[in-house]
């Protein structure tokens, strides 16, 4: 009868620990769930910021990318319109440059736009001047991803010093496009833009 009752003392303890645990576990996934669908639901806009001054710039896929070329252009201590460059990214977005280092490894590292415009600020002293030489777009719904060939130039007319792939990725809201990242390879890397790239 002891051991009976101990057994049955036992089974009772078990149980209130599996019942406890298992309600434990339902409203953790009830939790999860209402997190999930209010993420989705709650989905804010990219950015509520409106310039008129950049509406053109960022209306069109083709708009964006030459945008992108055209504010990063220009002669030596020429000052960049930096607000206008922020304007083109939406929030998060990256700037992507792969490298390699003196033991000939390929690496990448990444940027926000403040890094870059810093980075740019401090680093580029000579004139700076990249144009498109062929731009490749697939699109789908809010999505864009540019191909986009380029060289570089210290002066607007000077010697090439530079080419290289633009990887960008676009986002497409109602009102505008935003670049989202901007991934790039130069040839300075080693490497040769095929000539049907150039075309």
């Amino acid at each position: 009868m002891i051991v009976l009752n101990f057994y049955l003392k036992f089974k009772i303890k078990i149980m209130k620990h599996f019942l406890i645990t298992t309600a434990f576990l339902a409203c953790i996934n009830c939790l999860t769930i209402n997190c999930s669908f209010g993420q989705v639901n709650s989905a804010q806009p990219v950015s509520t910021i409106v310039n008129d001054k950049y509406t053109k710039d960022v209306s069109t896929e083709r708009g964006i990318i030459t945008a992108l070329y055209d504010v990063i252009s220009g002669e030596s201590g020429e000052i960049r319109n930096w607000e206008r460059f922020r304007y083109l990214f939406g929030k998060d977005a990256l700037l992507i440059p792969t490298n390699k280092n003196n033991t000939g490894v390929y690496s990448y590292r990444t940027m926000t736009p403040e890094d870059y415009i810093t980075m740019f600020s401090t680093r580029v002293k000579t004139g700076f001047f990249e144009k498109e030489l062929k731009y490749e777009a697939v699109s789908f719904g809010t999505v864009a991803h540019v191909f986009s060939r380029y060289e570089t130039r210290e002066t607007k007319n000077g010697p090439i010093t530079n080419k290289g792939i633009n990887s960008i990725q676009l986002f497409c809201d109602q009102n505008r496009y935003y670049i989202v990242n901007v991934f790039w390879c130069a040839e300075s890397l080693g490497f040769t833009l095929p000539a049907a790239n150039l075309k």
